[in-house]
């Protein structure tokens, strides 16, 4: 952006606009984690519970639940006994994949900054 152009407010709103869809996609601090647990395969809710310190079950069946009402992840039923409950990501999740890793490289950036700072 130039800044001797004068602000276009379409612009910014078009900018905002999809940022929050995602933010309200993946808000909070737990589902990036789960998404990211899933990218090891399919697992079962205990499995995913043991990979994510922290997070409470009552938390995490929400954020199944939110996960799967918005297409990423897939939580399958087997009708055996007993019943045997899965969760994997979809193909769709897969369109994350560069902005989880942009994020972790961020991260990794960010705490070696703040290592720093406190020197």
């Amino acid at each position: 952006m130039n800044e001797t152009e004068p602000l276009d407010h379409s612009v910014c709103k078009a900018t905002v606009r999809p940022i929050r869809d995602a933010l309200d996609v993946l808000n909070g601090k737990w589902k990036l984690p789960i998404i990211v647990a899933l990218t090891f395969g399919e697992k079962r809710f205990g499995e995913i519970a043991k990979e994510i310190d922290g997070i409470t079950d009552r938390m995490l069946s929400k954020e199944l639940q939110d996960l799967v009402a918005n297409g990423l992840v897939r939580r399958t039923v087997e009708d055996t006994f007993p019943i045997r409950v899965t969760y994997a990501l979809t193909p769709h999740s897969q369109s994350l994949n560069e902005v989880i890793e942009s994020l972790r490289k961020w991260g990794i950036l960010h705490r070696a900054y703040l290592v720093n700072e406190e020197k």
